[in-house]
This record gives structure tokens, sequence and C-alpha cells, in this order.
């Protein structure tokens, strides 16, 4: 049976943190606002003292994801860093300091909105108008929330056909926008994968991003920072993976699998069978981010 404990606010376990690192998307905000207790919480932390780094799997760079916050009420004040996958795949495509990303071409095809197009257009990279044109394919996402799978399959087949090697600039596989819940650019390379090519990710879970977080924050003791997010396969895993402890936002993108509404606590049973099943052990649950 996993092991954790089952916390109801941050301020029962800050004190053993320095800093913290803090999900986006179903922790802080559901897209269009945040959610009740939020601002009050980064306001505690601050008074604290504790550092606060904003990591979010969003395939867009940094500069967007400030401005997004700033229009939701939660401003610079509020937080020290922010480090975005978009970033991320942004910073990999500039230095190509790496055997994979040094072989890639120039060429590149986005298959994502025009919103995410920072995380290219100031490279010179060439955008080629279809894949058979490409050296490789940069993937951020669905052009749509209501969009399936299906609708990209044609196109990932496409690009497949011609051999490209995929960039994906956000590991996520489902996002939650409200109650709504969308597919993300995770979901569009794991079926890329199928058909056989390679994929790079870029963003939690994978280590760089996590080393990344914590040389902005001035690289503290790994032990005195909390990872907080409400993803097992991402947030769970990318800490645990970073030696780095943990807490599981229940309300999040896994409510429905354990049967709650946002701001609930699930049933001690049926979490420890999500956790199980997912393989991933937080350090703490906490039903939503309050101080």
């Amino acid at each position: 049976m996993p092991d954790f404990q089952t916390i109801t606010g941050l301020s029962q376990v800050i004190d053993r943190y320095d800093g913290v690192i803090l999900d986006l998307w179903g922790v802080i905000h559901d897209g269009g606002k945040p959610y009740d207790g939020v601002p009050d919480c980064l306001d505690r932390l601050a008074a604290a003292g504790k550092a606060v780094c904003l990591l979010s799997n969003a395939p867009r760079r940094t500069a967007g994801v400030e401005a997004k916050l700033s229009g939701m009420g939660i401003g610079p004040d509020r937080y020290q860093h922010v480090m975005t996958s978009g970033e991320a795949a942004f910073e990999a495509l500039r230095d190509r300091n790496d055997p994979w990303h040094a072989k890639l071409g120039n060429r590149l095809y986005h298959l994502g909105p025009k919103r995410d197009r920072d995380v290219f257009e100031t490279l010179g990279c060439v955008e080629a108008a279809s894949p058979d044109a490409a050296d490789f394919v940069l993937n951020t996402g669905t052009l749509d929330f209501d969009d399936t799978l299906d609708v990209y399959v044609p196109v990932l087949e496409a690009c497949a056909a011609a051999g490209l090697p995929m960039i994906c600039a956000n590991p996520d596989l489902v996002v939650l926008i409200g109650d709504q819940m969308a597919l993300c650019a995770g979901t569009l390379a794991q079926h890329y994968e199928t058909l056989g090519r390679e994929v790079a990710y870029h963003g939690k879970p994978h280590a760089p991003v996590y080393r990344r977080c914590l040389e902005l924050m001035g690289g503290p003791d790994r032990q005195r920072v909390l990872a907080i997010g409400d993803s097992f396969r991402t947030d769970v895993a990318g800490a645990n993976a970073a030696g780095i402890d943990s807490a599981f936002v229940t309300g999040g993108i896994h409510r429905e699998e354990l049967g709650i509404r946002w701001g609930e606590t699930p049933d001690p049973e049926r979490l420890a069978m999500a956790a199980a099943t997912a393989g991933q052990t937080p350090t703490y649950v906490i039903p939503r981010l309050v101080w």
C-alpha cells in the first residue's frame, strides 16, 4: 500500500522546505482563473521567505505564461521564477548541445496552434508547409480544445512517412480546462511513437527541466524543495526521479478517477489504488493548493 501523508494546507509542512516548485494548470488555475485560496497561499509563501518556481508543461515560452498569469491577477510579486516545457524546447533548439538535437536540420513542420510559435520563431528555422518538406516536426499540441486524437492521425502518419523525428514541447497527455479535459501534445507524441518514430520530450517528468528549476532557484538542497502538482505521471514521477519531495493535488486531472469534485478529499483506498496503478507515490496528498 502506498505510504503518504494527507495534509489540508501547506502550512502543516512548509517549515521543512526552503522553496517550492509549483505546477500551474490544475493547481494554481483552471485555465481561466485562479482557484480559491491560491493567491493567499502564494502571498503567505512569499511572507515566509520561500522561493517559488512555477513549472508548467505549457508548450510556449515563459513570457507568454507570465502574461497569462498577470491577466489572472497573479503577478511577479507572487513568485520568483518560471520555467516551461516550451522554454526547455526553445533552449534545446537554440543550443543544440546534445547529439540528438545537433543532428536535426533547420526545416521544421509545426504541429500546433499559432499561439505556440514563440518556441521557434526567433531561431531562424525555416517553417515547412508540409511534412515532406521538413527535417523534423515540432509538436506543441492540438489546435482546438475539443479535438480528439483521430483528427491528427493523418498528419502524424504523414510525418512518420517522411521519417521525421519529433520534438514534443508538452509531455502532458491531457489538461483540465475548467471542467473540460483536453488533449495535449503528449497524447500525439505517444501515438507517433507507435508509428515507429523518435520523440524527444521536453518538460515534466524529465530530469533536465527539474535541474533547470533548481538552477534558477540558486541550487538549493534538494531535500529542502517541495514539488506540487496534480499529475502522477508528470508531477509526482518527475519529483521522485529528481529526488525531491512532492505534494499531489487530488482535485486536478485525476479527480474523475478518484471520484471527487474539486477541493474534495478522496477515499483513502481509492487514492492508494490510483497511486499504485501509476506506480508513483507522493510524499503528501493535498485536496487543493491552500495555506
